[in-house]
């Protein structure tokens, strides 16, 4: 298949480039003017083109037998118009007007487990409004919803390397409440492939799928692994919740803060799948546990 992919040069895209090749298809990642982050693989297909650029998007999608479209941000940057809107429900509303336009018949979209109308989280909200627009749009589509992913990807921000960073240089361990948030790590090899496995599968044609790995585990129980891993002491210093709620709509604004408001609010909730079981079935995937 050809396929048209955005987000290919971030974290989960060059994965999902990497499997789409291995699978035979023949990839076309757009690639936003002035920003050059090389692919491994060098039979890809580059073209120029922004997601909020609607005419731009013309140039790779004619003869696309699907899109998978990964784009997506966490941190917002509103001088420079960089909000949850534009790149979640505008961005996505382009790509799907652009699929229509171009004839492309099958739609392939990453959202957020967790994603749902009356969310309490921006990220969450937006990603449901673009998941709507998705499902409105007459294409033959499948929406992945990942927990927090971990492994090695391509550039970008990831919460396990963001976490291990932390470890790292920070003299003490900052756990946010009591630690006891639940999570489940999917391993960024278990989404891109089964991403790509989606694009031929008609068992997902129409079909919503929560994305976690074997394990449910608690947020400090990461960071005590992330330091095992690393050779370092464990020394947590649990911050409440009420505190960080204070705190953060400043500290979220300083360059190099680890955490942003929905983050927190993410994190507070916790993050574990009704149903991982589906993924895993459908696609024939090993489950890889959580590793650093």
């Amino acid at each position: 298949m050809r396929v048209f992919i955005t987000g290919g040069t971030g974290y989960v895209g060059q994965a999902v480039v990497t499997a789409a090749i291995r699978a035979g298809h023949q990839a076309i990642v757009l690639q936003r003017p002035g920003t050059h982050r090389p692919l491994k693989q060098q039979d890809v297909e580059l073209v120029e083109g922004d997601v909020l650029e609607p005419r731009s998007l013309e140039k790779g999608l004619p003869g696309a037998d699907a899109v998978i479209h990964l784009v997506g941000i966490i941190r917002e940057i509103p001088r420079q118009n960089i909000t949850l809107e534009r790149l979640h429900v505008e961005a996505t509303r382009n790509v799907l007007e652009a699929a229509k336009r171009a004839q492309v018949p099958r739609f392939v979209h990453m959202s957020a487990l967790g994603s749902r109308p009356q969310a309490v989280s921006g990220y969450h909200r937006t990603k449901w409004a673009a998941e709507e627009w998705v499902r409105q749009s007459g294409l033959t589509f499948t929406i992945f919803r990942p927990s927090v992913i971990f492994g090695q990807g391509g550039p970008g921000p990831e919460f396990v390397g963001q976490l291990a960073d932390l470890a790292r240089k920070a003299p003490f361990l900052p756990i946010i409440g009591d630690g006891r948030s639940p999570l489940q790590p999917v391993s960024i090899q278990t989404i891109a492939e089964a991403i790509v496995a989606s694009l031929t599968s008609p068992l997902a044609h129409n079909k919503i799928y929560e994305a976690g790995g074997p394990e449910v585990i608690t947020y400090e129980e990461i960071m005590r692994r992330i330091c095992e891993a690393l050779n370092k002491h464990f020394r947590p210093v649990h911050i409440p919740f009420s505190m960080m709620g204070v705190l953060l709509p400043i500290l979220q604004h300083l360059p190099g803060f680890p955490l942003t408001l929905d983050q927190f609010i993410m994190l507070k909730e916790g993050n574990v799948c009704q149903d991982s079981e589906s993924l895993y079935r459908d696609f024939g995937l090993e489950k890889i546990p959580f590793k650093v």
